[in-house]
């Protein structure tokens, strides 16, 4: 069953995707009554948008990162010092 207190944001991305693996290995074993899975359900939808909001901007910060290194690499290949 999802209890309410974790209907709070997870502490972090690899809490969250271990509260969504358990969530759905209950859901797997199809003995969840109906109201308790439409609630894990929609948690299960909460942490997937963590998740994926998480990664969107890590994936952000990374193309940052690379942008600045990859301008010095060109720079430095040109004979301009970074």
């Amino acid at each position: 069953m999802v209890k309410k207190e974790h209907a709070t944001a997870p502490a972090s991305f690899e809490t969250a995707v271990s509260e969504l693996e358990a969530i759905v290995a209950a859901m797997e074993r199809d003995d969840l009554p109906l109201e308790d899975a439409l609630a894990a359900y929609q948690r299960g939808i909460g942490l997937l948008r963590h998740c994926q909001s998480t990664l969107s901007a890590a994936e952000q910060r990374v193309r940052v990162l690379e942008q600045g290194v990859l301008h010095d690499l060109v720079a430095n290949e040109n004979g301009q010092a970074s």
